[in-house]
């Protein structure tokens, strides 16, 4: 039979996973002839062999990639033959401004672990890498993905690593990182702000030292420095607090392996495998109590990580700790550390130990941070591992650059029909996080040749992200009200592109009527949205200090039911809060001073936090709902609920009555809480009934980040579908406002495609 000559395209990850070698070995066991070749926006294969062969290695293109490749798209047709007298791998090309996806970060792999141990250039190397593992989005500066372009560049390597590099068939054949002892980076150790040793040998001892000892030491990691100390040393723990100014949040706990965390924490089938996973995120899991309170604050919920470095594996050979507490190297409301200079000013006098390496971090990621629910795994704080891996929309979004929102803050920027949504940023309040977002956007940019031509914003026009798009002025400039953006973000990632209910719960957002809005039952599409119900307005006393103090929202909810006679009971907040404070409060409601209106979900949960007596004042965001939740599970049993009215506002008078009596008839607070779960779970499905009744509408959408809960999500999802709903909920994007660019850049396409932009 005849030879044929098959050109084909692979689009995806592809670049940076060690896919051309993959192809070459392909190539080898069907007999076939040709070349593979990077380009900027995909890999370009020619082989020529027979038809049947060709096929079968088409098959395996997909079947049998690298585990980190993402096979979006194979494109093949036949061309005139060529013949060629082997296989080859080409070098790199860039064909047009498109461009290729880039590989996230991937934890070092069981292979070059067992070359540490193996004498020879990388005997205890703890940069060991291949085209299997290894830094990938936190060093590269341009595209495409080449050594000379990531931040190895200034590491010319050995004779012994260039030989593997150039070797088509050795596993580290173009692994852009690789390196070794002899030409590699390296680690150093400071005391005091001094050096004292670079044998990495030494520093790992002296940092097993410093811990069993107590102390706490900073490490530069992946994509960016790290603050460690014994999960198990009170006195560490406290000192770790004191050094971030971190009163209550909870810690990261690295564990040594999965036998190590299934001790004090309960670890599932689809957790293990989110533990396991080569992206390596901190798992939130449900914790078996026997580990610190100082860890979790008196949460049912442990984050959870297993090593992904290959010095984490080392320092646990001479720890006997099973875990250490892992955070990120920084002072509260700043951005991770990544400079070396910037973390010895900084921290030499506060901690133990420094340990630094000399390969730079260009792209700063802090560890990202998953939680199952319902057996799938939901992204909650989205960066290493899985950015800059794009949202693959069904839209033209070329050109437009979604700046996000306040808090949790990502932005997003778009390229053809794929959307980069951008690793973690945070909290848009603080100068240095704010120059961390403006360099990140210009970063994003320039590597994804990106030529800005439309800009989206929220709603709020005092937002620091609304107010960085007026420096690509004069581009036109959309703004989008917020949770219609949250909405458009779950129907993103599921391709939805139609009239949909959508069902956004949070804690802030700027409703288009000039009042907080945060519970809102919508018809929505892409393009715009019909408010058709929502949480009843109750005054936010102080503003933004109810977010912080809990027990202003249970004074604003009890004063609405009881009126004054509220002050008289003896409640929680009342006995827990001075009677001053409660009487000024009480003036400001009444003479409606700094008392905007809501309709938060977020502040309704805050409240009977407070009425409960778990949470007066919030030491971090969202501290009384997570407890709320945690007390709940505690005692989750049955299917009572609260009573409530339904109408175009969601009347919650009978709910805080019911509440205010349990708690004055002793029932159990764990009871009370779960009776309040199954009440807005209710809530959710009665309205969602209601809308639908009256507009046909079956497509659900849930989002926002009340539903990191997972007894609300689980608890609404079950009750929506067991009525024949089809409900829609994030998984691979972040639900609370690090979902929110996204959303904002579907409706911005959507609208242009429109011609309403």
């Amino acid at each position: 039979m005849n030879n044929h000559t098959i050109q084909i395209t692979v689009r995806g990850l592809v670049q940076g996973v060690g896919f051309r070698p993959f192809v070459y070995r392909q190539t080898q066991k069907f007999a076939l002839n040709g070349w593979v070749q990077n380009t900027n926006e995909s890999v370009v294969i020619r082989v020529t062999g027979k038809l049947e062969q060709i096929a079968v290695f088409q098959h395996a293109l997909r079947v049998e990639a690298p585990a980190a490749a993402i096979i979006e798209e194979v494109q093949s047709k036949e061309i005139a033959l060529e013949e060629f007298p082997d296989f080859r791998i080409l070098g790199s090309h860039n064909v047009s401004e498109e461009i290729t996806e880039i590989c996230p970060d991937i934890a070092v792999c069981e292979e070059c672990m067992e070359d540490i141990r193996k004498p020879g250039n990388r005997l205890d190397y703890p940069f060991v890498n291949c085209t299997n593992c290894g830094p990938r989005f936190t060093i590269i500066r341009d595209l495409p993905y080449d050594r000379a372009k990531t931040t190895m560049a200034p590491f010319q390597m050995c004779p012994d690593c260039n030989r593997e590099y150039e070797e088509i068939t050795d596993r580290r054949f173009h692994a852009q990182p690789v390196a070794c002892n002899v030409c590699g980076p390296h680690y150093e150790l400071f005391v005091n702000g001094k050096s004292v040793g670079t044998d990495t040998t030494f520093i790992l001892d002296q940092l097993a030292h410093l811990l069993h000892e107590g102390g706490v030491v900073a490490i530069k990691g992946l994509g960016g420095m790290h603050l460690a100390c014994d999960a198990f040393n009170e006195t560490a723990l406290q000192k770790l607090r004191k050094l971030k100014h971190r009163e209550a949040k909870p810690f990261a706990v690295l564990f040594r392996d999965l036998d190590s965390v299934k001790k004090y924490a309960v670890v599932s089938e689809v957790e293990e495998q989110s533990l396991c996973s080569w992206r390596r995120p901190i798992v939130l899991l449900q914790t078996k109590g026997k580990m610190s309170e100082q860890i979790n604050s008196g949460l049912n919920l442990l984050g959870v990580m297993l090593p992904y470095l290959p010095f984490h594996y080392q320092l646990f050979e001479r720890l006997n700790t099973d875990a250490i507490v892992l955070t990120s190297g920084n002072f509260s409301s700043e951005p991770i550390l990544i400079g070396n200079e910037e973390t010895l000013e900084q921290f030499s006098s506060c901690t133990d130990a420094i340990v630094l390496h000399n390969r730079d971090i260009y792209n700063r990621t802090d560890d990202s941070v998953v939680r199952i629910m319902h057996e799938k795994e939901r992204v909650f704080r989205r960066s290493r591992g899985y950015v800059p891996t794009p949202v693959n929309l069904k839209l033209n979004v070329e050109g437009i650059v979604a700046f996000g929102a306040e808090l949790t803050n990502c932005f997003c920027v778009g390229k053809g029909e794929k959307a980069f949504l951008s690793q973690h940023i945070g909290d848009l309040k603080g100068l240095e996080t704010t120059t961390f977002y403006e360099q990140t956007i210009a970063q994003f940019i320039r590597l994804f040749r990106i030529e800005p031509t439309l800009l989206v914003v929220d709603l709020h026009p005092d937002y620091i992200s609304t107010r960085t798009a007026e420096q690509f002025a004069p581009l036109p400039v959309v703004a989008v009200q917020h949770h219609h953006a949250h909405i458009a973000s779950c129907m993103s990632e599921h391709h939805l592109d139609e009239p949909v209910i959508g069902v956004s719960f949070d804690g802030t957002g700027y409703g288009t009527d000039g009042n907080i809005w945060g519970a809102e039952f919508f018809v929505c599409d892409l393009s715009d949205f019909s408010r058709r119900s929502h949480f009843e307005y109750v005054p936010l006393p102080g503003g933004d200090m109810a977010n912080e103090e809990p027990w202003r929202m249970a004074v604003s909810y009890l004063k609405k039911v009881y009126g004054r006679e509220f002050i008289k009971m003896d409640l929680p907040p009342l006995r827990q809060v001075e009677e001053e404070k409660v009487e000024m409060l009480v003036r400001m409601i009444d003479q409606n001073v700094n008392c905007p209106l809501t309709s938060s979900a977020g502040r309704l949960f805050d409240a009977v936090a407070s009425i409960l007596g778990i949470c007066q004042v919030a030491a971090f965001s969202a501290q009384g709902p997570m407890l709320l939740e945690a007390l709940s599970q505690a005692d989750f049993s049955g299917n009572e609920k609260y009573a409530f009215r339904l109408g175009e506002s969601i009347n919650f008078d009978d709910t805080i009555r019911g509440i205010v009596n349990d708690v004055n008839n002793g029932v159990e607070p764990g009871r009370i809480a779960a009776k309040f779960h199954q009440t807005i779970i209710s809530v959710i499905f009665e309205t969602v009934e209601t809308i639908s009744n009256n507009t046909g509408i079956r497509k659900v959408v849930l989002s926002g980040g009340v539903f990191q809960n997972k007894i609300l999500l689980e608890g609404a999802e079950t009750k929506l579908r067991e009525n024949n709903f089809e409900v829609f909920s994030h998984a691979s994007i972040p639900t609370n406002d690090g979902g929110i660019a996204l959303g904002q850049m579907a409706i911005a396409a959507k609208r242009r495609e429109l011609k309403c932009v």
